[in-house]
C-alpha cells in the first residue's frame, strides 16, 4: 500500500525539521508526507520548501493564512486523493497527525499495519494501553468526557472520538463528502469519524500515549472543546434527515 501522511502546520518551525526526519526514519519507502502550512509567520513553510529539495517523498501545500485545522485537513486530503505516489500510482491511504510530536512517529508502524486490514485506524488514548502525559486534571476531564459524550449521543462505540492521529483508506475519504464538512478542530475529528461509522466502514483503535508538546504553544483551549461538543447534536440530527 501507498501512504500519505498529512500534517497541518502553523508556526511549527521549532518542531518541523525534527518531525520530518523522525517520520522518514521509521517508515518504509511507500510512505510520503504532505505538510499543509497556513502561511506561518515563523517560516515553517519556507523551511519545508528547503527540506523537500533533497527529499522527493516530502511535499508542501501553502495556504495564504491561518484558516483552521478542519479546512487544512480537507485541503490536504483532496490533494492526496488527486496526487500520485512516487511510483505513479494513487495513494491507498491517508494519515493525519500533529506536527508537535504529540503523536509520536513510533506509532506509525502500527498505523500502517492496521490500515492493511481496516478502512479506518484510530490511534486512541482511551483504549487499554493508551493514555496522556503532562496533562492537567481539567484537560483530562475535558478530553475524556468529550469522547464519552460524543459516544453516547452518537451511538458509536469509538473510544477516542476527538483524537487527531487517524488513518483513512482512500475510498473512505472519497465517500464521506469532504466538501460538505463544516467543522474545525475537535469537532472535525468527531464529524469525520461519525460519517465513517454511519457508512459502516471497518474501524479499529490501537493504543497510543499522547504527550503534550514540549516546544511551542498548544492551540487547544476550552472554547474549542465546548464548541465541538455543541456540534455533536447537530451531527446526529443531520444524520437522521
Amino acid at each position: 500500500m501507498r501512504f500519505l501522511i498529512v500534517v497541518p502546520t502553523y508556526n511549527e518551525i521549532e518542531n518541523i525539521a525534527s518531525l520530518i526526519g523522525e517520520v522518514f526514519a521509521v517508515v518504509p519507502s511507500t510512505v510520503e508526507m504532505l505538510i499543509v502550512d497556513d502561511g506561518s509567520p515563523d517560516g515553517t513553510g519556507k523551511r519545508v520548501d528547503e527540506l523537500k529539495k533533497s527529499n522527493p517523498r516530502l511535499h508542501v501545500l501553502h495556504r495564504e493564512k491561518k484558516m483552521g485545522l478542519g479546512t487544512a485537513y480537507v485541503n490536504g486530503f483532496k490533494w492526496g486523493l488527486n496526487a500520485k505516489a512516487q511510483d505513479g500510482q494513487p495513494f491507498d491511504a491517508l494519515i493525519e497527525m500533529d506536527a508537535d510530536f504529540s503523536h509520536h512517529p513510533r506509532y506509525l508502524a502500527e498505523m500502517l499495519k492496521r490500515l492493511e486490514t481496516h478502512d479506518v485506524a484510530i490511534g486512541s488514548r482511551y483504549v487499554p494501553g493508551g493514555g496522556t502525559v503532562n496533562w492537567g486534571l481539567g484537560r483530562r476531564i475535558l478530553s475524556r468526557g468529550g469522547s464519552l459524550y460524543s459516544r453516547l449521543i452518537l451511538g458509536a462505540g469509538i473510544r477516542d472520538f476527538t483524537g487527531g492521529f487517524n488513518g483513512w483508506r482512500r475510498e473512505v475519504l472519497q465517500n464521506v463528502s469532504l466538501e460538505t464538512l463544516r467543522s474545525d478542530g475537535y469537532s472535525f475529528q468527531i464529524e469525520l469519524k461519525y460519517r465513517a461509522f454511519r457508512k459502516k466502514y471497518r474501524m479499529t483503535e490501537f493504543p497510543i500515549v499522547f504527550e503534550d508538546r514540549k516546544v511551542g504553544k498548544s492551540k487547544m483551549n476550552r472554547r474549542i472543546v465546548f464548541e465541538a461538543l455543541g456540534r455533536v447534536w447537530q451531527f446526529r440530527m443531520n444524520a437522521t434527515k
